[in-house]
């Protein structure tokens, strides 16, 4: 009999779990998303009927159709959040709510159904808790959980489908840069833009991502491990990494970040680096940035450090930026105080290691 609560999830267990000592070996040293764990949650829609069908279910692929409308027109959302081991061995969340809203988000800008908050919260902490073995307890690893949302409804035609599929699946990982915390090389395209007003920029949407490949591509082959974007209309100011938000470090304390302006992706961490740097005593501004600015206050010492910060690598200093024009360092280079202060700050609070004063890790057990 189907499912007709959504809040309520039907499991269906793995009939053999992978040894432990299998699981360990592939825990070891996962490469960021290419280790996933054994099962899925799963949630279905249909207009008229809604969401229903709730369910747990081992990891495996999605039967669908050659017609299936995501893979023609492009209707596909997702998320990104972590589940931490604490000290005391329980596992948390961080600002699960707020990956909940900024999903609903993107999927009114695709003119999606909008998943509500209490299945979206409820599908992680089933998840997790059905795969809780597969949570890692070495320094800096944790549980990355993957959400995301297609338009499944077998259909060829120009408009909202009126069936999709709801998923999170979960991968044990490391740092998200081979280098760890080393400074970042970045690119600057001259050729590509991100996102333009009125764009889906602020959405977390697959076709974002597609869309920057080829400018990752430059970044790689210029030996860079990222690339930078730039407004779509001037090609001047600075606007974000192909994953990650930027903030800059001056001389006098300001820490300065973009502002969003609807082509920039709202950021968790940003939000919370923005909460954290503000409480310690620094002025932070939102103002547009242009990459003149940035060169000569990187050449007059007045720009003290450069970071990037996004769910996947935390917080990560950026030491050189590279573009056709040329190359130039931030401090040498190298990690500055600041940049490794809020990264300590907010990696104690996800993984439990300090109290938590701003209410936003959510226990799972």
């Amino acid at each position: 009999m189907e499912n007709t609560n959504p809040t309520i999830f039907e499991t269906r267990p793995v009939r053999y779990r992978v040894p432990a000592d299998v699981r360990t070996e592939r825990m070891a040293d996962p490469l960021f998303g290419t280790v996933f764990t054994e099962h899925m949650a799963g949630v279905r829609y249909v207009e008229g009927k809604g969401w229903h069908d709730a369910r747990i279910q081992p990891f495996g692929p999605i039967p669908m159709s050659p017609a299936t409308a995501a893979l023609h027109y492009g209707q596909e959302i997702f998320e990104g959040l972590k589940a931490y081991r604490t000290p005391d061995g329980s596992a948390q969340l961080f600002r699960p709510e707020a990956n909940a809203r900024r999903f609903q988000n993107s999927a009114a800008r695709l003119s999606m159904p909008e998943l509500p908050e209490d299945i979206f919260l409820t599908a992680l902490r089933e998840l997790v808790a059905v795969d809780r073995e597969w949570l890692p307890s070495a320094p800096g690893t944790s549980l990355y959980l993957r959400p995301f949302q297609i338009a499944t409804e077998e259909y060829l035609g120009v408009r909202p489908a009126v069936e999709y599929l709801f998923g999170v699946i979960a991968c044990p990982v490391g740092a998200s840069f081979p280098g760890g915390e080393a400074p970042l090389t970045i690119w600057v395209s001259d050729t590509y833009t991100r996102a333009a007003t009125g764009g889906t920029g602020a959405a977390k949407c697959a076709g974002n991502y597609a869309a920057s490949m080829a400018a990752h591509r430059q970044a790689r082959d210029a030996g860079c491990e990222q690339v930078v974007f730039l407004d779509a209309v001037e090609r001047r100011y600075v606007e974000e990494l192909g994953g990650m938000n930027l903030f800059f470090v001056f001389d006098d304390g300001t820490l300065l970040t973009p502002p969003l302006g609807g082509t920039i992706l709202p950021g968790i961490t940003r939000d919370s680096v923005m909460t954290l740097a503000g409480d310690a005593g620094h002025r932070v501004v939102e103002r547009p940035y242009s990459l003149a600015e940035w060169r000569a206050d990187a050449a007059d010492g007045r720009l003290r450090e450069v970071f990037a910060c996004g769910t996947a690598a935390v917080i990560t200093p950026v030491g050189t930026v590279r573009s056709a024009e040329g190359e130039f360092t931030i401090s040498g280079g190298t990690a500055g105080p600041v940049t490794e202060k809020l990264r300590s700050t907010l990696t104690d609070i996800q993984y439990g290691r300090t109290a938590d004063p701003y209410g936003w890790t959510r226990r799972l057990d």
